[in-house]
């Protein structure tokens, strides 16, 4: 038997996300995100006529 890694697999060594995200991009499509379910909550009833 091979004294390798123990039988141990490293998986973020095989796979690579072809999409990245900075931190700053997703802070700003959160802030986007509760702005527009803001607006929603507050015009969605007249904008819709529900």
């Amino acid at each position: 038997m091979p004294s390798g890694m123990g039988g141990l697999v490293r998986y973020f060594d095989e796979y690579q996300s072809k999409i990245k995200f900075k931190p700053g991009h997703i802070i700003i499509l959160s802030i986007v995100i509760i702005i527009t379910l803001l607006l929603l909550y507050t015009y969605g009833i007249a904008l819709l006529g529900i």
